[in-house]
């Protein structure tokens, strides 16, 4: 592990290149509102997003250094820091604020105001980077070789790969053209599965992996031992507590189910009994495993508070070297202080000042929590909708317990729930930035300003995309199912109603405490227990992967080559995956994927498809040991 003393960026903090520029700024808003628009689509869509911080950072280094003919990587640095703003602030709103929609559509209330939508976005965006402030040098800094936030350093690997040229430039680049078309031939064309899954008869268990490079990428950067916490807590649910509520469950309808849990079963399979059930124990999961790491690191907390405190005492930013000044810190403390009155007293939003000191006090909590698990496994793999659950069930209690109750109350619960999902979001994307940062040698307060200014740009956009896409397709329909949102709804609904399965939710609880009693780091586990076992799976390949290439019989120098080369060509892919997402989801917006579609086109079974698959997996590895193991080997030959 690399000690942060020794560290030194790429651009040292005594030199002073252009960053902050009317260029980066303007092409990083335009990225944030674009990818704002694109991922809210492909989330409402699907119920996952794509990180934007790699694809932005290669638009903007293509733009810049070869359109542009500048070498500038800091200001390449701030477009991607800008532009990712956007597709995080998406992410966290539609993960709850289309439920206003659905009560809309209920005739529970009229449609939410597009000022309403606006505030709600732009006050959880600032939120979500004023909070980030002061944690900055505690999980950045001092947690350098300890946390990898592998998308913020697979961020820094193509910037300065595009920066250095030759054959680091060469790998990454392979790995984006590499995973483009693996992408496109899944999801744009269609010609074979994106997911492959497998069962025993009698035995309602199921295991499988998805194929897509950029989850696979996620696994190798992080390595084994994150990978492997992941895919038990994934196993945990899929290969033991969805086969035993199957087994137990038999013919009772169980709430949250509307059915007889075999019929359930019967009709989806066991990922019908995880949207069901599982997600509840993921919940209960996430939540104990956040309090758990808060609980843990509040001495690093406080510290660093304590820390911040003094220097304000001191001297200000201006005797600090360029790499370690952040945004002032009285600046962000009254900003804080504004931000939760604003909440209180406009009257757009509907939340009382007791609601305004949930969000502050749960905000913070999961704007820590949020950087440390995207540090863990990416930005990509961050479960805000957890978090959003954890924050709905105890809001929407308090907010019970004083009267708060009906219509009234379920609208302040969401607009509650959205701020810190928006919050969780912004942190875990700021955080990925400030380690990108943190490596080339940028200066953190532009940074902070940057994100500032993407949240602003996609708050502003936000509004008028969903209220576009809720009046082509309406949300809760088969093309826009918005499965957060959905399952935010019931919940709300669920506690007002006093029949929420709070049996489910204290399983996951107590599971989280039985796991770090045995000494497994609890959070990747939780994320496990609440996420697909697919996705884990395909984490787990990329871990696998990495850990042999760890384990070869070769001189550790030529070892640690290999696994960079490895890091590089899964930040390549990574980048590729991101930029066809974008693209893809795009196309959907135009309704041109239709067009592109070759599997009912040319009737592709789905044992075809699977199997289709299961090559284009292999084929992916391949070409990661083609780009690490065997490019070594042809050298030496």
């Amino acid at each position: 592990m690399e000690n942060k003393n020794e560290f030194k960026p790429y651009i040292a903090a005594e030199k002073v290149t252009p960053e902050m520029t009317v260029t980066s700024i303007i092409m990083g808003v335009i990225l944030a509102v674009v990818f704002g628009a694109a991922n809210a689509y492909l989330g409402l869509r699907v119920g996952m997003t794509v990180s934007a911080s790699i694809p932005a950072a290669v638009i903007a280094m293509g733009v810049i250094r070869i359109i542009m003919r500048k070498n500038s990587i800091l200001e390449s640095n701030i477009v991607q820091t800008i532009g990712s703003a956007g597709e995080s602030l998406a992410a966290g709103a539609i993960f709850t604020l289309p439920a206003l929609f659905l009560w809309a559509a209920e005739g529970k209330m009229d449609k939410p105001d597009m000022l309403e939508i606006t505030l709600i976005a732009l006050i959880g965006g600032l939120l979500g980077v004023f909070f980030m402030v002061p944690l900055r040098n505690a999980l950045i800094v001092k947690e350098h070789g300890v946390l990898p936030y592998p998308e913020g350093t697979a961020c820094a690997e193509v910037l300065l790969a595009g920066e250095k040229g030759g054959a680091n430039a060469s790998t990454v680049f392979a790995g984006m053209g590499f995973a483009a078309l693996f992408k496109f031939i899944i999801d744009g064309l269609k010609l074979v599965s994106g997911e492959v899954s497998a069962s025993v008869k009698g035995f309602a268990g199921e295991i499988g992996t998805q194929i897509y490079p950029a989850v696979m990428s996620v696994g190798f950067i992080c390595g084994a031992r994150i990978s492997s916490f992941m895919f038990a807590g994934g196993m945990l649910s899929w290969l033991v507590l969805i086969p035993l509520i199957v087994l137990f469950g038999a013919d009772i309808t169980l709430y949250p189910g509307t059915a007889p849990i075999s019929e359930i079963f019967a009709s989806g399979g066991a990922s019908a009994i995880w949207s069901t059930y599982i997600r509840y124990i993921g919940a209960g999961a996430l939540a104990a495993g956040g309090i758990i790491s808060l609980i843990k690191n509040l001495p690093l907390i406080v510290k660093t508070f304590s820390g911040a405190m003094k220097s304000m005492k001191g001297t200000g930013a201006a005797s600090q070297a360029r790499t370690e000044q952040d945004i002032n810190l009285k600046i962000v403390i009254i900003a804080i202080v504004v931000l939760t009155l604003l909440i209180w007293l406009i009257p757009a939003i509907p939340v009382s000042l007791l609601g305004a000191a949930i969000i502050v006090v749960f905000g913070f909590f999961f704007a820590t929590v949020s950087s440390r698990m995207v540090g863990l496994v990416g930005s990509s793999n961050n479960p805000v909708s957890g978090m959003a659950i954890a924050t709905l069930l105890i809001a929407t209690l308090i907010l019970k317990v004083t009267g708060m109750d009906g219509i009234e109350g379920m609208c302040s619960a969401i607009a509650i729930g959205s701020i810190i999902c928006i919050i969780s979001a912004i942190a875990g994307d700021a955080s990925q930035d400030l380690k990108t940062g943190y490596i080339l040698g940028a200066t953190p307060k532009k940074q902070q300003i940057g994100e500032i200014i993407g949240s602003v740009a996609a708050a502003l956009a936000i509004g008028g995309t969903l209220y576009l896409l809720d009046s082509a397709w309406g949300f809760g329909s088969d093309q826009l199912g918005a499965p957060q949102a959905t399952l935010m709804k019931l919940i709300i609904e669920g506690v007002m109603g006093g029949d929420l399965p709070w049996g489910l939710v204290f399983i996951g609880v107590f599971i989280a405490i039985v796991v770090e009693i045995i000494g497994i780091p609890v959070l990747p586990f939780a994320i496990g227990v609440y996420l697909p076992v697919q996705l884990n799976a395909c984490i787990m390949v990329g871990g696998v992967i990495r850990l042999l290439m760890e384990k070869m019989n070769k001189k550790e120098e030529e070892k640690q080559e290999i696994i960079n080369d490895g890091v590089l060509f899964s930040s390549g892919m990574i980048a590729g995956e991101g930029l066809v997402g974008i693209l893809l989801a795009l196309l959907a917006v135009f309704g041109v994927d239709s067009a592109i579609d070759l599997s009912a086109k040319f009737g592709i079974s789905k044992t075809v498809a699977d199997i289709g698959g299961i090559v284009l997996f292999a084929i992916i590895i391949l070409t990661l040991l083609k780009f690490t193991v065997f490019k070594k080997r042809n050298k030496k030959a």
